[in-house]
């Protein structure tokens, strides 16, 4: 079997629930973003292709491991039932970035507000969570490879996960909002500039186009978070120029207005 065949058989193994199984492309999609996590180009990577909960995932990262197809060093992380694919080395390096007083830009979507803004004021609660997580991922570094999902303990179920996830996924910007007023946002028909960024999986004559990231930053707020955007293309430009298992890096950028916004 090729190599995209064996990550193809591992996803469908491994990743069913009840009688569906991940297509073909779907399968190759995921394979892409998981190098791409093994190969630091993301931090991590959310599982959300359909509803398989974090043992399943880690029984496909463990075979995959198995299989020499991904370093063992990654990891299966539980957060709030939700469950990632994480290179721990590269996504404490992002969050030591923000208790240094660097990191992504914080913007506040509360639904009460008229236009979205930056939340320097809400740093301290975003490093809160990140003292929590460190010292975990600090331990599973030790590990010559996971067995199974680090789970964060209960007081993940206080913490904005669209925050969260803004961190470990590791945009440039990251949205915040008072969850224990509203899970509404005040994004609606605010023109937001969405950056999508692709790369291609070749293996001898197969090739497999692949999203990586996709994130949007409010025009309002461009001015204000550049030096994140600029920053964080230029890292990600160099990591990239790296390694040699992606290629055709291409950053896109377009401006869209919706009626809603669903963080």
């Amino acid at each position: 079997m090729s190599t995209q065949e064996l990550f193809v058989a591992a996803a469908r193994k491994h990743l069913r629930v009840g009688k569906k199984s991940l297509s073909a492309p779907q399968s190759l999609d995921l394979a892409t973003q998981v190098l791409a996590v093994d190969l630091g180009l993301k931090p991590a990577l959310l599982f959300d292709s359909n509803g398989s909960g974090s043992e399943q995932v880690q029984q496909y990262l463990s075979s995959l491991q198995s299989s020499q197809l991904v370093s063992k060093s990654l990891l299966t992380l539980e957060l709030n039932g939700h469950a990632l694919i994480v290179n721990p080395i590269t996504v404490r390096s992002n969050l030591e970035l923000v208790l240094c007083g660097s990191g992504p830009a914080l913007i506040d979507v509360c639904h009460s507000l008229e236009k979205p803004a930056i939340a320097d004021q809400f740093r301290e609660e975003l490093k809160r969570m990140i003292q929590y997580l460190l010292p975990q991922l600090r331990e599973c570094e030790r590990l010559e490879e996971a067995q199974k999902p680090l789970c964060v303990g209960d007081k993940c179920e206080e913490w904005n996960l669209c925050t969260v996830f803004g961190l470990l996924l590791g945009y440039p910007v990251t949205y915040w909002f008072d969850q224990t007023h509203s899970f509404e946002n005040c994004l609606s028909m605010t023109p937001l500039m969405v950056t999508t960024v692709a790369a291609t999986w070749q293996t001898g004559s197969a090739h497999h186009t692949c999203c990586l990231y996709s994130f949007s930053v409010p025009d309002v707020l461009l001015k204000e978070t550049q030096s994140n955007l600029d920053d964080w293309r230029r890292r990600l430009q160099e990591r990239f120029q790296q390694q040699h298992v992606l290629k055709d890096l291409s950053v896109c950028q377009t401006t869209v207005t919706l009626p809603s916004v669903c963080l």
